[in-house]
């Protein structure tokens, strides 16, 4: 099993993250990896057709020749309006 440091923890979620470990009769440690496993059952879950539809959907039908490169300018194009 490989090990895992989390740096720059804020204070109020290691709290929290205390109070919901309490609540659910595991240590901090325990319900840190039982929230991370169900985060990434989740993302694992989105097959690639419905990821090419979302794409699809958010470009209006238009599918970009690299969606990365689209998203960069659009990025740029917006950040040359900012004050």
């Amino acid at each position: 099993m490989a090990i895992l440091s989390i740096r720059n923890l804020p204070e109020s979620t290691r709290q929290r993250l205390r109070m919901r470990a309490a609540q659910m009769g595991r240590s901090m440690e325990a319900e840190a990896r039982a929230i991370l496993i169900a985060a990434v059952e989740i993302e694992e879950a989105v097959s690639p057709t419905d990821l090419q539809n979302w794409i699809e959907r958010l470009y209006n039908g238009h599918v970009p020749h690299n969606a990365v490169d689209e998203l960069i300018a659009e990025r740029r194009q917006e950040a040359l309006l900012e004050p």
